[in-house]
């Protein structure tokens, strides 16, 4: 098979890696910059070109679309859907992960745990706000972010109101989110590969700091998840129609809770906590769903 990862990036850990497992697995790589794609429409002959020249003979993609460029690399990833060309994350399951308020909507009516969150247009009573959500503390979420950018911990009344107050007045659009204070800054990252975890890591804050992403100097450690974790896990990749995803979530005392799920989850702190292989384990799945004259098995 032919197997494109598209990456703006070819020297990143994770497009290392997935080349690497591409390789040893005896298909073909290419890595492929999504930003220099050009998207060709036709009457009944969709296209892709890449430097200006067509792409093809393609069996899969791999999309590693960055957040900041999500509409330009969704728009590439839904021509190769429409080239009949497997993907590991369709384009509307891309769109909908990156929307923090429509992928709450959707994990709420898939009936996975959430902590309490709210979003109005404007608010003009804050306090009614704080109190829907539990009063302070409270998190404060942009509506789009990555890797804790755009997430602020309110301690008290006064300063929720003060940081909602200047998002609103850069015509920003946030969530307020109840704060579990038992999980004591700490997530669980799940990598989800088809219908499994594959691997899980807790990754802790480090001291001072509620975020735990590892790109703001958090910790982890590989964990194995409850039977009630892994299927809040798997329940959430599936409601939002993602075949590999990173599910983070929250440990109450409620059960599992999903803070958010990434359509593009780095391989690089996973794979050297857990010491597990997950590029190969998206290989194994593409090779799962991709009938090969060496791989005979059920198809899509």
């Amino acid at each position: 098979m032919r197997i494109a990862i598209l990456s703006t990036n070819p020297d990143l850990y994770s497009t290392q890696r997935l080349v690497e497992a591409v390789e040893q697995r005896g298909h073909e790589p290419t890595v492929i910059d999504h930003l220099r794609c050009q998207v060709m429409i036709e009457g009944g002959k969709p296209s892709v070109l890449y430097k200006g020249q067509p792409i093809e003979h393609i069996d899969a993609i791999v999309p590693r679309i960055g957040a900041s460029v999500t509409d330009y690399g969704c728009a590439v990833v839904r021509q190769f859907e429409m080239m009949k060309v497997f993907t590991t994350a369709k384009s509307q399951a891309i769109t909908r992960s990156r929307n923090k308020l429509r992928s709450l909507q959707v994990l709420s009516r898939a009936g996975v745990g959430l902590p309490k969150t709210v979003f109005a247009k404007h608010p003009k009573d804050v306090d009614q706000l704080l109190k829907l959500v539990g009063g302070p503390p409270v998190v404060i979420k942009l509506l789009e972010g990555t890797q804790g950018l755009g997430v602020v911990l309110a301690e008290t009344a006064k300063t929720a109101k003060s940081a909602i107050e200047a998002f609103y007045g850069l015509k920003a659009n946030v969530l307020i989110q109840e704060y579990i204070a038992e999980a004591k800054g700490a997530d669980i990252r799940a990598f989800v590969v088809g219908s499994r975890v594959v691997g899980a890591m807790k990754r802790q804050g480090r001291e001072g700091e509620f975020r735990s992403n590892l790109h703001r100097g958090g910790n982890a450690v590989s964990v194995s998840l409850t039977p009630d974790e892994e299927w809040t896990a798997v329940s959430a990749a599936r409601a939002l129609g993602l075949r590999v995803a990173g599910v983070d979530l929250l440990q109450s005392n409620r059960g599992p809770l999903v803070l958010e799920v990434n359509s593009s989850p780095g391989l690089e702190g996973i794979e050297k906590t857990t010491g597990i292989d997950l590029a190969s384990q998206i290989v194994e799945f593409i090779e799962e769903k991709i009938p090969t004259d060496e791989n005979d098995t059920v198809g899509v």
